[in-house]
């Protein structure tokens, strides 16, 4: 099978020659930029610069070497600007974060350093001198619990919802940049841009304040998604026609409705303010847009929503994260088989990943593949990306056990 195929069958739940993977299809698949060149030496490649295409999570694009090194089946299309399925030059300009990192960013000019080694970035991230992501206080999220809560002003929301309404213009570039990736590669394309609904839990005065909102003021979380859903129909319309021979696969959201051991707010909370506009949405998509998968991103202890994920009709769930909330990848897989795609989820990446054995690292990725891969519906990845401490040695036996399994 070309990967492409063996991707689109795994969506379908239909038998594979073996599991497909991926790495960096999205910015939740990835590797850190400063492991990346200490995996491409393991895998004995050229060294080459890392392209840090996420600064925050400071994250690499990977390079389609590695791809075929590690055999991805999945290339990814970030707001039809950036691809890994060709070289794009003319976009990266050197960079060496502090003599810590030679590599290649999109805007060199956005960063500073401090006198102690903090690199700034934009004047809103940073990055002390022993750390490896940039990250802002509260994660720029306000932490502010008492008195009267910050409320959006839903007319404001609606002028800025209204700012991602696709022009013309870009209409046409994003099509025609996603014609020559579909020309240029035979793996999956993954597109992640501006077909996303843009609700999610952590949404407007974020992670602390909205889930009090949905409790408290529900009335006004409806017109607030409302206004969401409005805005990304349109954009949906738009755009799917235009690109929806050219991509297998779209970005319809990262809303984190999982901690580590529950979720964020109740499940009626999902079932009363979320599922409607969730089920539109992708509704939606799979009228315009009949054989194009829906890809939702959210962390932590999902179990609980998962029905209502499928309800939502959600193709494809990333990242699989069963290690949380006190239930297994069996019972996620059971949950889950024949209904919806698992993405992700191949090792405890909190536990075993990090603090395990390169053994121990293959025989839970055999153990847990060998489960989520069963009826098809499965697609191998780490859950999550892979931190900058993590030997390349792991990684690539993670990724050789899941054919394996």
């Amino acid at each position: 099978m070309i990967p492409r195929e063996r991707v689109l069958k795994a969506l379908n739940f239909r038998p594979t020659d073996r599991v497909p993977k991926d790495l960096g299809g999205m910015r939740s698949t990835g590797v850190s930029a400063f492991l990346y060149p200490k995996l491409r030496a393991a895998l004995g490649l050229p060294l080459g610069l890392p392209k840090v295409h996420d600064v925050g999570q400071m994250l690499a694009l990977v390079d389609s070497d590695v791809l075929n090194a590690l055999r991805c089946d999945v290339v990814t299309v970030e707001s039809g600007e950036i691809t890994n399925a060709f070289d794009q030059p003319e976009l990266w300009k050197h960079y060496d974060f502090g003599g810590r990192l030679p590599a290649l960013v999109r805007n060199p000019g956005g960063y500073r350093a401090e006198q102690d080694g903090t690199l700034v970035y934009e004047d809103r991230l940073r990055m002390p001198s022993a750390s490896y992501v940039f990250d802002s206080e509260h994660a720029g999220q306000p932490l502010v619990l008492d008195g009267d809560l910050p409320t959006p002003d839903p007319k404001e929301v609606r002028k800025w919802q209204e700012t991602r309404l696709l022009r013309d213009e870009q209409i046409t570039r994003i099509r025609d940049f996603c014609q020559r990736v579909r020309e240029a590669t035979d793996r999956a394309i993954l597109f992640m841009g501006p077909t996303s609904l843009g609700i999610c839990i952590h949404g407007y005065g974020g992670l602390a304040v909205f889930p009090c909102l949905c409790l408290l003021k529900p009335d006004l979380v409806h017109e607030l998604h409302s206004i969401c859903l409005e805005v990304s129909l349109k954009n949906v319309r738009a755009l799917l026609p235009e690109i929806r021979d050219y991509v297998d696969i779209v970005g319809i959201d990262s809303d984190d409705w999982g901690n580590q051991n529950s979720l964020m707010a109740p499940p009626r909370v999902f079932r009363d303010l979320f599922l409607p506009y969730r089920k539109r949405h992708n509704e939606e998509i799979h009228r315009v847009a009949p054989h194009v998968k829906t890809f939702l991103h959210s962390c932590g202890a999902l179990y609980d929503i998962l029905d209502m994920l499928i309800e939502s009709g959600t193709d494809i769930l990333n990242p699989v994260q069963w290690s949380a909330g006190g239930h297994s990848a069996r019972e996620w897989k059971d949950k889950c088989k024949g209904r919806m795609t698992l993405w992700g989820g191949g090792v405890n990446a909190q536990k075993t990943l990090p603090l395990g054995s390169v053994e121990d690292v293959e025989g839970e990725v055999e153990e847990t593949v060998s489960v989520l891969k069963q009826d098809g519906g499965y697609v191998f990845a780490n859950t999550h990306n892979l931190l900058a401490e993590i030997s390349p040695e792991k990684v690539i036996a993670m990724y050789r056990a899941a054919e394996l399994a």
